[in-house]
């Protein structure tokens, strides 16, 4: 295996004074051990090879959390610690280490994000997503496909030197210096 690609998917919306330590227990199953876990089973031949990627897709909430999104505002900044951690004990051995933090990027989990939102609410989906576009200095929802040329580039032999990063894809949402 020369690269592995971490995607947990989104645990269920939830506030921070709501939701349980049972909630957090099962979100960190899925969304954390199951990934260490799998970098455990193939890291060994990786670093033996001298070649490995290792690409963790997490969400901007890593740098901002996300409102009414505490489980994955927790979860995913545990695992972009495990991360970076990770990232500099094997980056002598040729396997690199990075983050994904996609923002709104245009898929089915986002309009469904949409929708939740516009439920618990008093605005319609259409102002929702007005909203959100207009939080956008690009103007609009990233395409999935941008979103994959940047872990395609990521995978490939010629990010050899880019390790232990966080990679927003996110139309500058997100504001880091």
């Amino acid at each position: 295996l020369d690269i592995l690609v971490l995607n947990s998917g989104g645990p269920p919306r939830g506030t921070a004074a709501a939701t349980s330590p049972a909630d957090f227990a099962a979100a960190f199953d899925r969304m954390f051990h199951a990934q260490v876990a799998l970098v455990q089973a193939f890291l060994s031949d990786m670093r033996a090879r001298r070649f490995g990627r290792i690409l963790a897709v997490a969400s901007t909430s890593v740098i901002a959390p996300i409102p009414g999104l505490v489980l994955s505002n927790a979860v995913r900044a545990a695992l972009a610690s495990w991360c970076k951690t990770l990232a500099g004990e094997v980056a002598v051995d040729g396997v690199t280490v990075n983050l994904l933090l996609p923002g709104q990027i245009a898929t089915d989990q986002l309009a469904g994000l949409h929708t939740a939102m516009a439920e618990s609410s008093a605005m319609t989906p259409d102002q929702v997503r007005a909203r959100a576009l207009a939080a956008i200095p690009a103007g609009r929802f990233g395409d999935p496909a941008e979103f994959g040329d940047v872990a395609a580039f990521l995978a490939s032999p010629r990010a050899g030197f880019i390790t232990g990063c966080a990679i927003k894809v996110d139309g500058g949402q997100t504001v880091t210096l």
